[in-house]
């Protein structure tokens, strides 16, 4: 099993920033956290390479899963009003992440564009149903 996740300023015209698994050993969601891959980067130090990504985290609301859909509910980790971010080793990635906006009653916009997805909304369902192995993985 494979999967692409990609971090790209321009992507076919939109910048894509995926969000990713990371095994963190949380106390909650299986001791995974949710982050949102900003940047790919390597850097070598006493002739060991080390490749590394910049994220976003997106940590759990509650201690359990949604009541109504089972799911996650994440929502960005702030420090003084301030998105968190870390470094983290690329190895400490389990996966692929795919979430969905918690929209509430508005409705959006006409020309709302897919790829403001992950900025447009303060809340997120962590989709534990798109592929069976991200639902073995969850489960």
């Amino acid at each position: 099993y494979r999967e692409r996740i990609r971090s790209n300023p321009n992507w076919h015209g939109y910048a894509r920033r995926d969000t990713v698994l990371v095994d963190v050993g949380a106390p909650v969601m299986n001791g995974i956290v949710v982050g949102r891959v900003l940047l790919w980067f390597s850097f070598s130090f006493a002739d060991k390479t080390f490749e590394c990504a910049l994220v976003n985290w997106l940590v759990p609301v509650g201690d359990g899963p949604d009541p109504d859909t089972g799911m996650w509910v994440v929502e960005r980790e702030r420090q003084r009003g301030v998105p968190a971010l870390a470094i983290i080793p690329v190895d400490s990635i389990a996966r692929a992440a795919h979430l969905i906006g918690v929209y509430g009653t508005a409705a959006l916009p006409e020309d709302f564009h897919f790829s403001d997805s992950l900025d447009a909304f303060d809340t997120y369902f962590l989709n534990p149903y798109p592929d069976h192995h991200m639902h073995e993985f969850l489960a």
